[in-house]
């Protein structure tokens, strides 16, 4: 771990209030759609500013008519199997993070409401994008339009803050009583730490890995009672992965959801051939890259882009799924998710592939958490 790494996880916290602060002032604003401008992480124990959550002030997601009723769901749509329960996945879904519109409690219930009325059916969301309620909302409305609730496969995650048993066990019930709903299909540990944050685990003197571990064995109950279906790690290196195979009388790491492009350092690409080996499925944000990356993608996918008639953003989104990947590409826009749902339509080809998977760039200056610095 290099001390640069050490600093930046340290001073963390602070930028983050910042960003939260910042997000506040952006709710009175109306932003592109779409624009990947903050990862919020909370500065204590999952609290953020109360400017944070918006209510119908910006200018963005349309509402949704009132006689709309579900669309057909996408043709060749494509799953993954998750392991233990035999659930299936859709690969292609909707991030309900990181964007101006999924701060505004308004426009996340359209933006959930719209998605799956156009056919979409798999949900990312998180404690920590503190918006289940306004997603539960929009879930509820689908399924009183007649879209079925076993149809739509629904992620959630726990921070670290809230690791360890007890924690944990309130953490889901909270979720569900949000949400609305009798289950969640995935529940995740989102972070391996949660850095000098603590949690109330490590405030009784217990390691982040015994935390981790007492988190895993909550969900694992939590599991074998109907509460979650499926459990899984998010930005877990393959150490931390380990750690929770090693467990007996368990429910098996199910997901491992994690930053991949074809610009992802070495360890990275380790880590997602892992959880291949181990049929543990695998979803993948940013699979663009950071802004860097997604200039010289624009550049150099061009010619590919012409050819297949569809954009960049469509081709990365299909290498990702035909990497073995799901992908959770964040729109507040209809147009965007009608976009994002046809990937289906694309088959990138052999050389096609090879042709992405060779856009290395410079995967070390690549901004990607090294997870591996965690105990």
């Amino acid at each position: 771990m290099s001390i640069k790494s050490i600093i930046l996880w340290r001073i963390l916290p602070s930028i983050a209030l910042a960003l939260a602060c910042f997000v506040g002032y952006l709710s009175q604003h109306e932003l592109p759609l779409g624009l990947f401008f903050t990862i919020i992480i909370p500065a204590s124990n999952g609290v953020l500013p109360p400017q944070i959550f918006g209510h119908g002030k910006m200018k963005g997601t349309p509402e949704v008519p009132d006689d709309l009723s579900p669309q057909p769901r996408p043709e060749n749509e494509m799953f993954l199997t998750l392991p233990g329960s035999g659930d299936l996945m859709p690969q292609n879904g909707v991030g309900m993070c990181c964007r101006p519109t999924a701060y505004d409690d308004e426009l996340v219930y359209r933006s959930t409401l719209w998605y799956l009325l156009l056919g979409g059916r798999h949900i990312d969301g998180a404690q920590l994008y503190l918006n289940s309620k306004a997603v539960g909302r929009g879930i509820r409305e689908a399924m009183r339009r007649g879209v079925k609730r076993e149809e739509i496969f629904l992620t959630s995650k726990i921070f670290p803050t809230h690791y360890g048993y007890e924690s944990t066990m309130k953490v889901v019930k909270s979720e569900l009583d949000d949400l609305g709903l009798e289950y969640i299909d995935l529940f995740l540990l989102h972070f391996p730490s949660s850095g000098p944050l603590g949690s109330p685990c490590s405030k009784e003197g217990k390691g982040i890995s015994q935390c981790r571990k007492e988190t895993w064995q909550a969900l694992s109950e939590l599991r074998n009672k109907g509460n979650i279906r499926n459990a899984g790690v998010s930005n877990f290196a393959v150490k931390h992965i380990q750690e929770l195979e090693a467990m007996t009388d368990v429910a098996p790491v199910a997901n491992n959801q994690i930053s991949f492009s074809p610009f992802v350092p070495e360890k990275t690409m380790e880590t997602v051939e892992y959880c291949h080996k181990r049929n543990i499925t695998v979803t993948a944000y940013m699979p663009l890259g950071g802004q860097h990356q997604r200039s010289l993608v624009m550049r150099d996918l061009a010619g590919l882009s012409t050819k297949l008639g569809k954009s960049v953003s469509q081709i990365m989104l299909r290498w990702a799924i035909q990497s073995g990947c799901a992908v959770i590409p964040g729109t507040g826009n209809p147009n965007h998710m009608k976009e994002n749902l046809s990937v289906y339509e694309i088959e990138l080809s052999d050389a096609e592939m090879k042709q992405i998977n060779e856009l290395k760039y410079d995967a070390k200056g690549y901004m990607n958490m090294d997870t591996n610095m965690f105990d």
